[in-house]
């Protein structure tokens, strides 16, 4: 199943969550109840035969810029995985 993120702006938060795409997309911020955005992002493919993602996302950035991208993300946004949510009993 593909991970799509949705961002709330005014809780500085990007939700990942995990569904199908005939499922419905996630309507509004679990934390504050307002409307969240779908961010298009790119998808997982290794087009350039890197042997990791990290190697793959810093190929052409200096160590110094990478250290500071990150940062810069870190104090911005904050990332919180929500679980797909269970649609059956286990025990039945």
């Amino acid at each position: 199943m593909p991970v799509y993120q949705y961002e709330c702006t005014p809780c500085l938060v990007v939700y990942e969550v995990q569904h199908g795409m005939n499922d419905p997309p996630l309507k509004s911020c679990p934390r504050c109840g307002g409307s969240v955005t779908r961010l298009i992002s790119a998808p997982r493919i290794n087009r350039h035969n890197f042997s990791g993602p990290t190697e793959a996302k810093y190929a052409k950035v200096s160590p110094q810029q990478e250290v500071t991208k990150e940062h810069d993300l870190q104090r911005v946004y904050e990332r919180i995985w929500l679980p797909p949510p269970v649609k059956h009993e286990p025990w039945d």
